[in-house]
This record gives C-alpha cells, sequence and structure tokens, in this order.
C-alpha cells in the first residue's frame, strides 16, 4: 500500500488523501487528488472499500471514502512536491510502500480500513 512521510515529524506516516471539491464526485476527487498529491499519473480506480464520518482531534467532522487504486509505473521510492496548494503548498513527501504488516505505523485516523485492502 502506497503511504508518505510527512515532513513535520508529529505528522508522521500517512496514506494519500485529499478533499473532494463542491463540483466533483468523490470518484473523480480520489483520482484527482492522487495525481496532486503524489504525482502518479496512471491512477486506476477498483471500487469504494469503506465510507464513513470521522471527528478529528479539534471535533471537526470529516465524511471519508476509502478506494482501492491500482497505478503503473510507480517507482518503489520518490519525493513529491503535492501540486493542489493549500495548507501542503512548499512541503515535500517521501511516499514507498507497505506491507500489511507495517501498517501500525500509521498515524490515527489512517489505518481503519487497510484489513480491506490486504484481504482483497
Amino acid at each position: 500500500m502506497l503511504v508518505f512521510q510527512h515532513p513535520v515529524p508529529e505528522a508522521g506516516v500517512q496514506i494519500p488523501k485529499g478533499t473532494v471539491e463542491p463540483e466533483e464526485a468523490p470518484e473523480e476527487g480520489v483520482i484527482r487528488e492522487m495525481k496532486e498529491e503524489t504525482g502518479l499519473n496512471h491512477v486506476q480506480l477498483n471500487g469504494i472499500l469503506a465510507e464513513d464520518l470521522w471527528k478529528n482531534e479539534d471535533g471537526a467532522v470529516h465524511h471519508r471514502y476509502f478506494y482501492k487504486l491500482t497505478v503503473s509505473d510507480a517507482p518503489d521510492e520518490w519525493v513529491w512536491n503535492p501540486a493542489g496548494g493549500g495548507e501542503e503548498e512548499g512541503l515535500t513527501f517521501r511516499f514507498f510502500w507497505i506491507s500489511a504488516a507495517e501498517e501500525g505505523n500509521l498515524i490515527r485516523g489512517h489505518g481503519g480500513y487497510l484489513h480491506l485492502i490486504f484481504s482483497h
């Protein structure tokens, strides 16, 4: 599974994520966000794994969608500056792949549905 190391140590290791724009369907948003956040251009949507409402530590509620995606021509590891702007502007993320045995290293809220990724 693809993850990245955030340059702010407290942000930890995360799965790629993003915000669906008001005019987008979630399926369109996930493809756009993957391209902006990872730099990968050959992203294929393989279905939704889960959907939930999640309350962040600051009390904000997020409607989250979890999709299974495949990519082609992705290296084992790379760095990328997210292209979507916002709070990630100017940051550099280090992307790499993890196995099911390594999923415990993710920041809170990012690992709840990983069993669905590794079981399909």
